[in-house]
């Protein structure tokens, strides 16, 4: 990584977790209808912290997709 989170950065480690192909992810589907759940949510949580993005759990949790979570994500990614 380049030392910056991108979108598609979000969006390929959570199609990494779903064993899924980035590209069949939109930014306005509910990830919990994929699967997505709470222990892989925090197993993000605790991956994008070690790049330096500060956010918790309840972050993501309360906003169940990539548009959402983006929103939180990139004012913290740069």
């Amino acid at each position: 990584m380049s030392g910056k989170l991108t979108l598609d950065d979000v969006r390929a480690d959570v199609a990494e977790l779903l064993y899924e192909d980035p590209a069949e992810i939109s930014d306005e589907e509910n990830l919990l209808d994929w699967g997505l759940d709470s222990v892989r949510i925090m197993s993000l949580v605790e991956r994008w912290r070690t790049k330096g993005v500060e956010v918790t759990f309840a972050d993501l949790a309360e906003r169940p997709s990539l548009a959402e979570w983006w929103t939180v994500l990139e004012p913290k990614a740069g």
